[in-house]
């Protein structure tokens, strides 16, 4: 009995070692996403907290009738492409510059993470001081440097509005990528790059060829892992535009979060949330399936 016992015992540890951890993770977040799915089931108005009635899907059937929905869809999809994409290129430059040699090297590697270090609301707040139309430092140098005839409302036009805010986070989110890329670039075996170089490849050709084929894992998860982030990311959105002018920068979080917590709609921004939470879970499946892919090969 006492064999059976003590396999029994260890079997057991490393569950009782992780139940305070699954007990943490299940009442952060798999209860709020738990309430959220009900919710969405539900006609639920703050405004109206004894009439909650039963709609089913019908917030999902209004969500794909509503036009400021599929606006919001549109404005995220070119939201995450814009910022992801140029995160990646302005990340993978510097973290190339800064594996270089150059005497000032330590200074730099500390100072590109601030950006990344910063709050999101003070990145709002900045940038939305750098555009100001009157006092504003990017008008003032485009101005001096004669690109532009008069000041720009950037955050006022619905034609400038968006990518105004996206150099905003894409300012903030490169550092990320940086430190991710340049860590990565520290595992390129070293004789894989000489032997190349003996070759006579360029540093370009050592770069598609050599340096990118080691680190694409690391780049592949950077990539699952930001296009997350921006995918749900509305506070810098939410400081600089409120999502405007109009529904200029209205992507689906920050849509969402207005229905919940402006208009008091719970049950239909829960339904908007979740869609949301579909779109990036069908993401992630087909990054799991092209990684298990890879491993079996």
């Amino acid at each position: 009995m006492k064999p059976i016992a003590a396999r029994k015992r260890l079997i057991l540890t490393p569950y009782a070692f992780l139940a305070p951890a699954l007990l943490v993770t299940a009442a952060v977040i798999l209860f709020p996403v738990v309430q959220t799915a009900w919710m969405s089931l539900f006609d639920y108005v703050l405004f109206r907290p004894r009439s909650i009635p039963f709609v089913g899907a019908g917030n999902f059937v209004r969500a794909f009738g509503d036009p400021v929905f599929w606006l919001s869809l549109w404005n995220s999809a070119i939201w995450i492409g814009a910022v992801v994409a140029l995160q990646f290129a302005l990340g993978l430059a510097t973290a190339l510059l800064l594996n270089q040699s150059f005497w000032w090297r330590g200074v730099a590697r500390a100072l590109v993470v601030v950006p990344w270090a910063l709050p999101s609301v003070i990145i709002g707040l900045m940038w939305t001081w750098m555009y100001d139309f009157n006092l504003g430092v990017i008008n003032d140098v485009l101005l001096r440097i004669g690109l532009i005839g008069e000041p720009i409302a950037w955050l006022a036009r619905s034609d400038t509005t968006l990518p105004a805010v996206i150099l905003a986070l894409v300012w903030q989110g490169f550092p990320f990528f940086a430190v991710v890329i340049l860590a990565g670039l520290q595992t390129v075996p070293a004789e894989l790059l000489e032997a190349a170089e003996i070759d006579g490849a360029t540093p370009f050709q050592r770069l598609r060829t050599v340096t990118l084929p080691c680190i694409m894992d690391v780049i592949a998860t950077a990539l699952l892992l930001r296009t997350i982030w921006v995918a749900n990311s509305l506070d810098v959105i939410l400081v600089m535009t409120g999502g405007g002018p109009g529904y200029a920068t209205h992507t689906l979080p920050l849509y969402a979060f207005l229905k919940a917590y402006s208009s008091m709609e719970f049950g239909y921004g829960a339904a908007l949330a979740l869609i949301l939470t579909a779109l990036l879970l069908f993401v992630v499946f087909a990054y799991v399936r092209r990684a298990a892919g890879d491993l079996d090969k």
